[in-house]
């Protein structure tokens, strides 16, 4: 009984690490967080606590993309055997309510690091694959070569909503986290979708 008690402490323990850093990276960069400032907001005695549950820094950092973008990935996946409309609308959920992971990963394209790029480049990697699948499958009109692209144009309408939504604030006639507003951008990516992938809007 003991043991699963650990076992369940530990894993809150690692989950909680994992919400402060996913902050402060998304928020100040891999560069302009220490260790000892996610230890500290974790509420970890020490420094060294944390590396129980993470080599490195840069471990941690991959764990932290990881897990941002599993449930996201699993949603893509969704678009082998549902339509597109309840597709985006998973996506959208589950973005508007993890607003650190787009800033995260809009952040880590400013990072001049190789290895952290390395490191969200695999994570992205299953996404752009189920991405440029899903396009594949559907009725369009766009010479192969610019499939890539398109894949990638999608994922910029759908993350940089999000990772730029305080840019956008002071300038919108409604706050773009209100309910409004998302509703809003909701049908704007389903429509954007319908033409861009060439079918009839789901």
């Amino acid at each position: 009984m003991a043991g699963g008690q650990d076992a369940d402490q530990q894993v809150s323990t690692k989950d909680l690490i994992l919400d402060v850093a996913e902050k402060r990276f998304a928020e100040h960069g891999f560069a302009g967080v220490s260790v000892r400032q996610i230890a500290t907001d974790a509420g970890l005695k020490n420094q060294a606590s944390l590396y129980h549950h993470f080599k490195n820094k840069q471990a941690l950092y991959a764990a932290v993309i990881q897990r941002g973008m599993k449930p996201v990935i699993e949603v893509i996946e969704r678009s082998k055997r549902e339509p597109a409309g309840p597709v985006l609308d998973h996506l959208i959920d589950h973005l508007s309510n993890q607003p650190m992971l787009p800033k995260l990963i809009w952040r880590a394209g400013l990072d001049e690091s190789e290895e952290l790029r390395r490191i969200v480049a695999q994570a992205l990697r299953p996404l752009f694959d189920l991405g440029l699948d899903a396009i594949k499958r559907s009725d369009l009109d766009w010479e192969e070569e610019h499939l890539p692209h398109l894949a990638f144009g999608l994922f910029q309408l759908i993350f940089g909503y999000f990772a730029q939504i305080s840019l956008f604030e002071p300038i919108t006639p409604d706050p773009p986290h209100s309910r409004q507003a998302l509703e809003r951008q909701r049908s704007f990516l389903k429509l954007a979708n319908a033409r861009l992938m060439g079918r009839a809007k789901s």
